[in-house]
């Protein structure tokens, strides 16, 4: 006789809860430092124009020339401070996934555990059951030999 758990779908309902939590926490990984790399692009733009607007300063560079970089220089910085907002709402993000990834964690080891106490108790009895019947066949046995 073999062990049949009669909550089996659960168990595999809850592994595959399991799982698909673990992979909406890696996208949201991928997100954050999606959005990380973008920030550091931006950074990096906003040092190479702050070298070419002092470079353009100390040359003759026109005027219209300089507040143009000036312009873009701004823009960049509305740029950074959103990319600023988007990293703190993808770390927000992460820290949902992972929330969510240790309730379903915490869930499926509860279904585990009730899965291998179900299995215990089964094996446990059917050792009482084999137990039972070399007992029976015993006493048969010398039921048989005193007569």
């Amino acid at each position: 006789m073999r062990f049949h758990y009669t909550f089996q779908k659960v168990v595999d309902l809850k592994g595959n809860e399991k799982t698909q939590a673990e992979w909406m926490l890696s996208s949201a990984l991928g997100e954050l430092q999606a959005q990380e790399k973008s920030l550091d692009e931006l950074v990096a733009q906003r040092n190479s124009l702050m070298l070419s607007l002092q470079s353009a300063a100390e040359q003759k560079t026109p005027m219209v020339k300089i507040i143009e970089m000036q312009n873009y220089l701004e823009h960049l910085d509305h740029c950074i401070a959103r990319k600023h907002s988007d990293i703190k709402r993808a770390h927000q993000e992460v820290q949902h996934k992972q929330d969510h990834l240790s309730t379903k964690m915490l869930d499926e080891k509860v279904w585990l555990k009730a899965k291998d106490k179900a299995q215990t108790i089964f094996q446990q009895n059917m050792i009482l059951r084999e137990q039972n019947e070399l007992d029976e066949m015993a006493t048969v046995r010398f039921a048989m030999k005193s007569l």
